[in-house]
């Protein structure tokens, strides 16, 4: 019997290779025989980097980048197992947990400190980089990335403008003179779950400046500031980026990414999928166990476990889920291939109780499952 244990991490808990690690356990004790195929997952969020390693047998590598408020912060960014793919989280340089709710200031916040990571990944020979670019602090249209890589952005004197998104207002020109050769051979996919175009009503200011600190006006300034970047960037790079689904995403950082290292914009699960190797993974496979931290409505809105899911069932494997807590509406997963969903409490128990017994009751959940689908086999 071959079992696939292939869950995405419990957030604030659990990272994903811990999760599944705790998860095998469960299932060797039910089936002492079978072959259990540990895939840890993401979606290209916070555990992308850590998930993406340990599924390949890559290596993890820290940085020292600039944080979205200047100050130096310690990164991490992965090199897979293939020895060519990195892969980096934006959100490791230039996410809004960085900075204190006090201090949070789009006009000012940069992405150039994710900059910083994608030529960290360049020099350990990355030919091909995989970005994940959820959390971020930033509504600067990636033009701190870009600096970073060796872009310019001048004013109407030729000088530079400040950084953040607040330095939109002055931009003039791009000069790509300085770019790094490297990217040339390099390339991107970028993991992007949501369609919102750069400016406009759903554009990257409107929609999240206000979560990252930006008051009503703050957000007028910050979409004319991207409006201006987006007409540069056609006028100067001839990259059309103003309505691109997903241009939005990051405070722009979609569309920047795009214009300056031509990436793709894809599904973050199906993105993960492919780079961990799951389809052929799962080929052969009697049952594959999945997981969040909580179940619910959304989660059939391709959250990790459905993503794993529908593939799985196309390969005619079934799919059961082992959680940490079971939501409003979790029901409509069964439509989306997961068979049966099971959470890990085993009594009424408080959140802190709940965290710190995570790995023995997700061992215990899993052991129940796999029994459960064992006896339904002989049956």
């Amino acid at each position: 019997m071959k079992i696939v244990v292939a869950p995405d991490s419990f957030k604030e808990c659990l990272p994903a290779e811990a999760v599944a690690d705790a998860m095998a356990g469960g299932v060797r004790a039910a089936a002492p025989g079978a072959e259990v195929v540990c895939v840890p997952m993401a979606d290209g969020g916070e555990g992308t980097v850590r998930a993406l390693v340990a599924a390949t047998g890559g290596k993890v590598h820290v940085a020292r980048a600039t944080g979205p408020l200047g100050e130096p912060v310690e990164a991490e960014l992965g090199m897979l197992g293939d020895g060519h793919t990195a892969v980096v989280e934006m959100a490791a340089a230039s996410g809004l947990p960085l900075v204190p709710p006090d201090r949070r200031d789009p006009m000012a916040a940069t992405t150039y400190g994710t900059g910083e990571l994608i030529l960290a990944a360049l020099e350990l020979g990355a030919t091909r980089l995989v970005l994940g670019i959820g959390g971020s602090a930033t509504v600067d249209g990636g033009a701190g990335m870009a600096e970073a890589l060796g872009a310019r952005f001048l004013d109407d004197a030729r000088q530079p403008i400040p950084r953040g998104g607040g330095g939109l207002a002055l931009l003039a020109r791009i000069d790509l003179a300085g770019l790094d050769p490297r990217l040339a051979g390099l390339a991107c996919d970028v993991a992007c779950d949501v369609d919102n175009p750069l400016v406009g009503p759903r554009g990257a200011a409107r929609v999240y400046g206000p979560q990252k600190g930006a008051t009503p006006a703050m957000v007028e300034a910050l979409d004319a500031g991207l409006a201006r970047l987006a007409d540069a960037v056609e006028r100067d790079l001839g990259v059309a980026v103003r309505d691109v689904p997903g241009a939005g995403a990051a405070g722009g950082l979609g569309a920047g990414l795009m214009a300056f290292l031509g990436a793709r914009l894809r599904s973050g699960v199906e993105l993960v999928i492919q780079a961990v190797g799951l389809e052929e993974r799962l080929r052969g496979a009697d049952l594959v166990l999945v997981g969040e931290g909580q179940m619910d409505a959304q989660s059939a809105y391709g959250k990790v476990p459905v993503g794993v899911s529908r593939l799985a069932r196309g390969l005619g494997v079934p799919a059961v889920a082992v959680v940490g807590s079971l939501g409003e509406g979790y029901e409509a997963v069964h439509d989306e291939g997961i068979a049966a969903c099971f959470s890990i409490l085993d009594r009424a128990m408080g959140l802190e109780e709940a965290f710190r017994r995570a790995e023995k009751l997700l061992a215990r959940a899993a052991q129940e499952a796999v029994r459960l689908f064992i006896a339904g086999s002989v049956s």
